[in-house]
């Protein structure tokens, strides 16, 4: 599978921004897809992950009840709509894909095979 990441930006703090991975090679119906980010110094973080046949979704702390990931009807393209944005949550955004990987693996890094392109996200005034 192959993904292409995109909707990065430049917002004030308190806006928002959607992200989108979109998938070719494969349908994503049997993976896991997974949002990372890292910003500049710091080590790369899982932010929210899906697993596209059960629905299953989990969050980082730092971003539950302002981030929400979801994915299109056709099993093609996973979204991550990002509310009252904060500095703190300026990163380079990635998104990833695992075939088949158990949740309780899904903000781990070394999980995953499939990476898109980074996207950026700058939060600042």
């Amino acid at each position: 599978v192959q993904l292409q990441a995109s909707g990065g930006g430049l917002v004030e703090p308190g806006g928002s921004l959607r992200l989108s991975c979109a998938a070719s090679g494969s349908s994503l119906d049997n993976y896991l897809i997974a949002w990372f980010r890292q910003a500049p110094g710091k080590e790369r973080e899982g932010v929210s992950c899906l697993s596209v046949r059960s629905g299953f979704t989990d969050y980082a702390d730092s971003v539950k009840g302002r981030f929400t990931i979801s994915r299109d009807n056709a099993g093609t393209a996973v979204f991550l709509q990002m509310n009252s944005l904060k500095p703190e949550d300026t990163a380079v955004y990635y998104c990833a894909a695992e075939f088949s990987l158990n949740p309780s693996w899904c903000k781990v890094v070394d999980a995953y095979a499939y990476w898109g392109q980074e996207t950026q996200v700058t939060v600042s005034s």
